[in-house]
């Protein structure tokens, strides 16, 4: 009888599936058989209804077909020339599936694509292996018109005997259903975007080949010891590492000295080889022991605290396939960004991904491809992790992702999957991956008893939920041994600081309580990447997210959350978490404290650098000589003489920065890794001048207000337009969610609506004309509300300008919480570059901004904006006291202003409206007006994570209160009249 595809709704094992070896290098023949660029061409066809047309077999006609790339998900808009065909669309969920709960059955529309390869052989090899190592959807495998088996497991590794079925001249046809039985423990938070998306080889088998080799790479007591297990059917084996001139014998525990154990701060790496007549093959090892002592996660004895983000595989242009270089660029990016540690969220990761995570020192929490969160909005009925139909299924999914990964030294903790509820299957594959490998700890959120793993961990714990984990004092579970068993157990916040548009807030709070206790392992933020797709959008081309491919479900741009772009260009953000992660934490006041968060190396490699710098002027540099610091230890020290008179002595910036002074893979000798900068600048003052007018009147020339509103119309012959109190933003992603630490709050971005900040209108008062000076007086509220807002401008003379004095007074009585307090304006002649004293030069917000320190900056208005991919309130630059717009290309009509303020403000300067701005949905619709937007804030509410977590901290909050500022502008064109 001939052999029939594996149903769609089996919950058995893949058909034909080989066990799942360790990746190694051979010297046996591999053949790519994938690569964009590559010698082998595959021809492809997309059916909405797939049909059994016989395309397996080896003389049917596809000269019809489109091509394909190999490896990427077929459904990516960029391969549309490619394929010259429809190929189906993305579609994006969060939570829900894109099809019924109607377990174990995938829907009848269910699309397919098939993939035909003809590849030659000089020489037919006696036996093979046919290897994918990652398939999205389900796969069925045929190879010159045999069926060899089939995939399930869309992030793990498929081998297939093929000996015997290889010629000199082959095909290979692979069809792709999107959904099967196995989507059902798939429902990651991405996209759903099937495909050949990893590599594809064909593997020479000797008969004494090596078929797996198992390291155990212990370090004890200071001295490695290493144990090896070969699968071979040879008997004369030979096991060396070449580095230690030492050989090895298999199955024995044999120490080494002279070797150097390995960890993410000093990632050392030793060759080791396997030999048999027939093959040799070769990894790399690291040497490291993992424990939890007394509560604390240790590696080689020292505490570990991750600093990590999670990361997902995504490429804009071919979906779950990311090119070998942009995967390099990627960690080496993360490397310069102070990361340390990566959550393979929610999947085993490519294999190359592991092998470059030990070259370059991360700590990995590898994860199992199990997520059933779709389950939830159904109250967990019928989820697959508490159903016994799914536990062999289950088993082999957690067996095949360690027995392909166990040997990698960068991986210190295994996890059972993401966001799978809880049940019997969770135990089950805990004692699967137990007994293959009691090496590491197990990690898995879902279950907040922790019965199953070794780990504690959250996901969004507010700051408040924090610092009591931190003490081990957090409420109990209501059994008494399971709560005594977690309350000794080390934590993890596998998910925190959402990184989704502006922000996240809230970074620095978080970090001083992971180093608070050892008992905190860190935590990883979600997530490094966002997970747009190149797309044409309107014509134009443009970033999409749920919904843009017309999906009937879907999760709108709740995919766009990471500390990078889609193309892996950073957000603001990502400079933000580099000083927080920081190997180490420098505090300026009356002497100079370092602390190290490093865990196992000292600072040898760090050197100390001050500078002083006055008026955008450096007039000192030097360096603070320090002796190592010891892991997690401190130092504090005397600030040189020049230094301690810089900052005794007004209008100084003193800078200091912690650089590596050793060349690495991902940065050149002399990179910061750290910075801190302190400023005695005053905020410039406005002084009394004599008055331009001989009666002693104000100079209305200078000032021009509309006598119907009282706006201001223009200062010193500058045209403004749009002046307004402004007490509202374009709604950040996290003004849009509801606060988790607050459940009971409407989001922010409602709460604002509802006291209609978002369409305020003003009455005039009064205006009063006194020698010296004008006071304008307006009363600014909403429709349908009663809350309202006194705004006095009172303008006044000062030397070369007009100085306002602005008061805002809330009306009593009217709770309200505010988005931001200022002036807006606009300014017709569209000034495009801007000149500040304040914190710079990147962005911040009251709870974000680490990385902008006080000092001198220039921009270009374009370079000020920060523009995400669904449009929001970006790009505020804090703490300025003074700001000059101007044109860097003057003509005639342009004209520079000059605003210095008291205190300091935050300023906004955009060439787009705050209401576009919240009107547009894709940031290639934005659409500049011909004016600069300007806004001067005298304060903001903070950003938060609400978009997934907590909202801002109360210190960030803004409740409407009574405010202060004093500014005053001046203008070139006031200058020379």
């Amino acid at each position: 009888m001939t052999p029939r595809p594996q149903p769609l709704d089996d919950l058995g094992a893949p058909l034909g599936l080989l066990p799942t070896a360790p990746t190694m290098t051979t010297s046996a023949r591999v053949i790519e058989l994938s690569g964009h660029g590559g010698p082998h061409e595959w021809r492809f066809r997309w059916s909405a209804t797939p049909v059994d047309d016989g395309f397996e077999r080896p003389d049917y006609d596809d000269s019809a077909w489109g091509g394909v790339l190999v490896p990427a998900s077929f459904v990516m808009p960029a391969l549309d020339g490619v394929i010259g065909a429809p190929h189906g669309a993305p579609a994006y969920t969060n939570v829900r599936y894109p099809f019924p709960l109607d377990v174990p059955h995938p829907p009848d529309a269910n699309p397919a694509g098939d993939y035909r390869l003809r590849f030659a052989l000089d020489e037919v090899p006696p036996r093979a292996e046919l290897r994918f190592d990652g398939i999205e959807g389900a796969g069925t495998v045929w190879l010159n018109g045999v069926l060899i088996g089939s995939t399930r497991g869309s992030r793990l590794p498929s081998s297939f005997d093929v000996s015997g079925a290889l010629a000199a001249d082959n095909v290979l046809a692979v069809r792709v259903h999107t959904f099967s039985a196995a989507s059902y423990l798939e429902d990651q938070d991405e996209w759903w975007a099937p495909g050949i998306i990893r590599a594809v080889t064909l593997r020479e088998r000797p008969s004494d080949g090596v078929d797996a080799v198992r390291v155990r790479a212990d370090w004890v007591d200071g001295v490695a010891l290493l144990r090896v297990e070969i699968d071979t059917a040879a008997t004369d084996v030979v096991v060396w590492l070449p580095e230690l001139g030492i050989q090895v014998t298999p199955g024995v525990d044999t120490p080494l000295p002279g070797a150097a154990p390995w960890s993410a701060e000093s990632p050392c790496l030793w060759r080791l080889r396997v030999g048999t007549p027939g093959e040799t093959v070769e990894l790399r090892i690291g040497f490291r022991t993992i424990e939890i002592v007394d509560g604390v996660f240790r590696v080689n004895g020292a505490p570990v605290r991750f600093r990590g983000v999670n990361r997902h595989e995504h490429h804009p242009r071919f979906g779950r396939h990311v090119p070998a270089e942009v995967l390099r660029e990627e960690l080496l990016l993360m490397k310069r960004s102070n990361v340390n540690a990566i959550r393979t969220s929610h999947y085993p990761p490519d294999p190359a991904m592991l092998a470059l995570a030990d070259e370059l020192g991360f700590w990995v929490i590898d994860e199992c491809d199990f997520e059933t969160h779709g389950f939830g909005d159904a109250a967990w009925r019928g989820n697959p992790t508490d159903d016994p139909r799914w536990e062999s299924a289950l088993r082999h999914r957690a067996a095949r992702m360690v027995e392909r990964d166990r040997n990698h030294p960068s991986i210190v903790l295994w996890s059972l999957g993401n966001e799978a509820g809880v049940g019997r299957n969770l135990a089950a594959m805990a004692d699967e991956i137990r007994g293959r490998d009691d090496t590491r700890p197990l990690h898995y959120e879902g279950d907040q008893s922790s019965a199953d793993v070794d780990v504690w961990s959250r996901m969004y714990a507010s700051h408040d939920e924090m610092e009591l984990i931190a003490r081990r004092a957090e409420p109990p579970l209501d059994d008494p041994a399971l709560d005594a068993r977690r309350r000794a157990m080390p934590f993890v916040q596998c998910e925190y600081a959402h990184a989704m548009g502006t922000g996240p807030g809230g970074l620095t709070e978080y970090q001083d309580i992971f180093d608070s206790s050892d008992r905190m392992m860190g935590g990883f933020i979600w997530e490094w990447l966002e997970h747009g797709i190149e797309a044409t959008l309107d014509g134009m081309p443009a970033t999409a997210y749920g919904g843009d491919f017309g999906e009937p479900v879907h999760d709108g741009n709740f995919v766009i959350d990471g500390l990078v772009a889609a193309d892996r260009t950073p957000r603001a953000q990502l400079a933000d978490l580099a000083q927080v992660f920081a190997p180490v934490a420098i505090s300026m006041g009356e002497t100079l404290v370092v602390r190290s968060r490093l865990d196992h190396t000292d600072t040898a490699h760090l050197v100390l650098r001050w500078r002083i710098e006055s008026g955008a002027r450096v007039i000192a540099t030097g360096e603070l000589p320090a002796d190592p610091i010891p892991p997690r230890g401190a130092v504090e020290l005397d600030w040189p003489v020049a230094v301690a008179s810089a900052l005794a002595e007004p209008g100084n910036v003193v800078v200091v920065e912690a650089v590596d002074a050793h060349q690495r893979p991902w940065a050149d000798a002399g990179a910061v890794v750290a910075r801190v900068a302190r400023s005695t600048v005053d905020a410039p003052t406005a002084r009394p001048a004599a008055l331009s007018v001989p009666d002693g009147t104000l100079d209305l020339d200078a000032l021009q207000l509309d006598p119907r509103t009282g706006a201001v119309t223009a200062i010193g012959g500058v045209e403004v337009q749009d002046w307004r109190l402004e007490l509202w933003r374009a709604p950040t992603d996290n003004d849009r969610g509801v606060p988790w630490d607050l459940p009971e709050l409407a989001p922010a971005a409602d709460r604002w609506a509802a006291l209609g900040l978002d369409r305020l209108v003003s009455r005039l008062v009064g205006i009063e004309r006194e020698p010296g000076r004008v006071v304008v007086r307006t009363r600014v509220g909403a429709a349908a509300t009663d809350a309202a807002v006194d705004m006095t401008c009172t303008w006044t003379a000062a030397e070369g300008g007009l100085r306002l004095d602005l008061a805002l007074d809330p009306i009593d009585g009217v709770p309200a919480e505010w988005a931001r307090a200022g002036i807006s304006f606009a300014l017709p002649a569209a000034p495009d570059r801007m000149a500040w004293q304040g914190r710079g030069p990147g962005p911040a917000y009251p709870d974000t901004g680490q990385a902008a320190v006080p000092g001198w900056f220039e921009a270009s208005v374009d370079e000020l904006q920060e523009c995400t991919v669904r449009p929001q309130e970006a790009g505020a630059r804090a703490e300025v006291a003074w700001l000059r717009l101007d044109s860097a290309s003057a003509g005639p009509a342009s004209a520079a202003l000059e605003v210095t303020a008291d205190p300091a403000v935050a300023v906004t300067v955009r060439p787009w409206s705050t209401e576009h701005l919240a009107a547009v949905e894709h940031d290639h619709l934005l659409r500049t007006d011909g004016r600069t937007h300007v806004v001067l804030d005298l304060a903001q509410e903070g950003v938060g994570t609400a978009a997934c977590g907590p909202g801002p901290l109360p210190a960030y909050r803004l409740p409407a209160r009574a405010l202060r500022g004093a500014f005053t502008f001046r203008t070139d064109r006031a200058r020379e009249s």
